[in-house]
C-alpha cells in the first residue's frame, strides 16, 4: 500500500484523472476496477471515480509495485489491458502468432506501446508464466520479424533454450517460410527462382537489387510459383532460403513485377487504381519445421506445419482460389 497527500496543485481534479496521471502505466480499465472495488482508498473509505480531489485528502493505493515505475519501453507491456494475439499453436517454449498487417513486432521511435512484443510480454505477465521482476527473468523474444505492413505467422520465444535452437535453425535453414504475394503482371517462367544481392540503407529504411556481388551485398535468395492469374495480376507463392530485409518485395520489383499496394518499392498509380493502397499484398501464410537435426526441447514440432488459409487479398482479388 501507498499513501499521498493531495496538494494544492492536484486540488480540484477528479479521483480517476489524478490516478492516471500518477500511475500512467496503470491501464484505464483496471484502474476503474480498482477504484470500484475499493483498492483505492480516499481518506479511509471507497469513493467514486468522478469525485473531486480536495487539498489535505489522503489517498491509500492497494496497487502492485510495478505500476509505480516510470514508464519505460521495457515495463510498457503494464498498460495493455487485454491483449490483442491470433494464436495459432502455443505450448510451454514457444508461440505462433499471426501478426495481423499494420502491427509492427518490435517498439521503435513511432510506436513504444501497441506492438506485437509487447502484447505478447503482456499477455505472458498476465498469465503470470513470465516476470521481467523475477531474478534471472528472461525476457520473451520474436525468432523472426515481419514487416509492419505484412501478415504472417511469427515465432516467439517463451525461455532462453528455445530462442537459441530457434536462432540456430533458422540460421542452418531447418526452418521453411512460405508467402502469399500478388503481383503486377506475369511473372515469366511462371516457377523458378530469384536470385541476386542486396544492399541495405539504413537511412532510408531500403534496399537495392543487384545482379552481381557489390560492396554491402547479401545474397538473396527466393523460390517461387505463380498459383492464379487475374486481371492483370499473379497469385504467387514464395519460399524464401534466404531472409533479407524486404527480400521478397525489393526483388519482385527489380524483376518488373512489383508487388500490389507497396508504397516502398511498387506502383503509386496501379495500386490506386486497383484499389490497394494501404500496403503490400504480402503474407507469412506457412510455416514448417523439417529439422534435420535435434531440436531438444522443440522435438516435438519436426515435420509439423502449420497454415493460414484467410488471407485477405486472395479472398478479395482471387476469389474461389484455395491456398494449402
Amino acid at each position: 500500500m501507498r499513501e499521498f497527500t493531495i496538494g494544492g496543485n492536484d486540488a480540484g481534479q477528479r479521483l480517476d484523472r489524478w490516478l492516471s496521471k500518477t500511475l500512467p502505466l496503470l491501464p484505464a480499465p483496471l484502474a476503474q476496477k480498482y477504484i470500484r472495488i475499493k483498492r483505492v482508498k480516499l481518506n479511509g473509505k471507497g469513493a467514486k471515480r468522478d469525485t473531486r480531489l480536495q487539498k489535505g485528502d489522503l489517498l491509500q493505493l492497494y496497487i502492485n509495485d510495478e505500476f509505480f515505475d516510470r514508464p519505460t519501453p521495457e515495463n510498457a507491456f503494464l498498460s495493455v489491458f487485454k491483449p490483442q494475439l491470433d494464436i495459432v499453436y502455443e505450448d510451454e517454449n514457444l508461440l505462433l502468432l499471426n501478426k495481423r498487417p499494420g502491427m509492427v513486432v518490435h517498439p521503435d521511435e513511432n510506436e513504444r506501446v501497441n506492438t506485437l512484443l509487447t502484447h505478447i510480454q503482456a499477455y505472458l505477465y498476465q498469465k503470470k508464466e513470465w516476470s521481467p521482476y523475477w531474478e534471472n527473468s528472461f525476457a520473451p523474444a520474436l525468432c523472426n520479424r515481419i514487416d509492419r505492413n505484412t501478415g504472417g505467422i511469427v515465432i516467439a520465444a517463451k525461455n532462453a533454450e528455445t530462442l537459441r535452437i530457434m536462432n540456430q535453425k533458422i540460421r542452418d535453414r531447418e526452418i521453411e517460410k512460405s508467402y502469399l504475394c500478388v503481383a503486377l503482371g506475369s511473372l515469366n517462367p511462371p516457377e523458378g527462382k530469384l536470385e541476386n544481392f542486396l544492399v541495405k540503407d539504413e537511412a532510408k529504411k531500403q534496399v537495392s537489387v543487384h545482379n552481381r556481388p557489390v560492396e554491402g551485398g547479401r545474397t538473396a535468395v527466393t523460390l517461387y510459383r505463380t498459383l492464379a492469374r487475374k486481371n492483370g495480376l499473379s497469385l504467387m507463392e514464395c519460399r524464401l532460403i534466404t531472409g533479407r530485409t524486404h527480400q521478397i518485395r525489393a526483388q519482385f520489383a527489380a524483376a518488373g513485377h512489383p508487388l500490389l499496394g507497396d508504397g516502398k518499392y511498387g506502383r503509386e498509380r496501379d495500386n490506386k487504381r486497383l484499389g490497394r493502397t494501404g500496403g503490400q499484398a504480402l503474407y507469412s501464410y506457412k510455416l514448417s519445421f523439417p529439422f534435420t537435426t535435434d531440436a531438444g526441447c522443440l522435438n516435438d514440432l519436426k515435420g509439423r506445419t502449420w497454415t493460414i488459409r484467410n488471407v485477405d487479398f486472395v479472398e478479395e482479388y482471387f476469389p474461389g482460389v484455395t491456398v494449402d
